[in-house]
């Protein structure tokens, strides 16, 4: 299978490395070096220089190649817009979406997609940064924001950066089933599939960000003490501060409330415990803190943007 991956100048490195050592890694196993082939198609000829400074030699052009496509990807890149002008490339990625047999964008490479129109009236995902000013830019495309990556049809569209190898995988497990790729992702040492959607990281990435190590060691305690009285007094008191300066530190230091940021921890533990079982949400409200179900309820909605019923369908190993 010749898998093509479109790259420009100040491409993302990892966009196109990623994903091709996934399909390296799955030709190895396969015992066929030539089960997948892996060429990059550029913008124009020669070496391209990445976005962090390391240079590619392109395998043909856009104008150059020749010969069919059965997977096309677009790489993403820091400096994407210098790209979603190009009428010509844009003609090109039309082209050869009607003829190859799947094709897709890794990280923000979903905007020229979404350029050439080849995104209107899909289910697409990008790099949860850029994921906002997709949707704004492009409102016939339907962003999902939380998705590490996405397949609708024949489309496969990924989260930033590292997400490209979760997609690549996700091809190898369609054309070769679950055991290769199974394989290939304990060579890789990843995850076949990824405990949840991009902002799974948030509460605890957001716990790394204080300077002040009382409400880390607060944001610490909540993440392992979900079903505890995690009340602004009770935090405080944990913190040793009045209520008013803890609120006042805690937001200063992390950008959000510690009411926010409970619930942000109890709802990102609850959506890893919705993915991997079919508990119902009573016991996912018990097991993470809410003594209502309908509270749970309307807070998972309103933190992911789903209903729960609708978060499994999508996500649910």
């Amino acid at each position: 299978m010749r898998i093509a991956i479109l790259a420009f100048p100040r491409f993302q490195l990892l966009d196109i490395a990623g994903p091709a050592d996934v399909f390296a890694e799955a030709s190895h196993q396969l015992g066929n070096p030539r089960a997948y082939q892996v060429q990059v198609i550029g913008t124009k000829a020669g070496v391209l220089k990445s976005s962090g400074g390391l240079k590619l030699a392109v395998d043909a052009t856009v104008e150059t190649h020749r010969g069919a496509i059965d997977t096309l990807l677009v790489a993403g890149s820091p400096r994407i817009e210098d790209m979603e002008s190009d009428t010509q490339l844009q003609d090109w990625l039309r082209r050869q979406a009607g003829s190859v047999r799947r094709y897709g964008s890794v990280c923000s490479g979903a905007f020229v997609l979404a350029a050439s129109g080849l995104l209107d009236g899909k289910r697409v995902a990008t790099h949860w940064n850029v994921a906002s000013g997709l949707a704004a830019a492009y409102p016939r495309a339907r962003v999902e924001a939380d998705a590490i990556y996405v397949k609708d049809g024949n489309l496969f569209t990924s989260a930033g950066v590292t997400a490209g190898m979760d997609l690549a995988l996700a091809m190898v497990e369609e054309d070769h089933g679950r055991e290769l790729a199974l394989r290939v992702a304990r060579q890789l040492v990843m995850f076949l599939k990824r405990p949840g959607g991009q902002s799974q990281f948030s509460a605890h990435l957001a716990a790394q960000t204080s300077e002040r190590s009382g409400v880390r060691a607060v944001q610490d305690h909540v993440l392992a003490n979900l079903k505890d009285d995690l009340s602004v007094p009770a935090l405080a008191a944990r913190a040793g501060m009045s209520e008013r300066s803890f609120a006042r530190i805690f937001r200063s230091e992390t950008g959000t409330t510690p009411a926010e940021f409970v619930e942000n921890a109890r709802i990102d533990a609850a959506r890893r415990l919705a993915e991997e079982s079919d508990a119902p949400a009573k016991r996912l409200a018990d097991a993470v803190g809410y003594a209502n179900v309908d509270g749970f309820r309307r807070a998972f909605s309103r933190r992911l943007g789903v209903s729960l019923v609708e978060y499994r369908r999508r996500f649910a190993t």
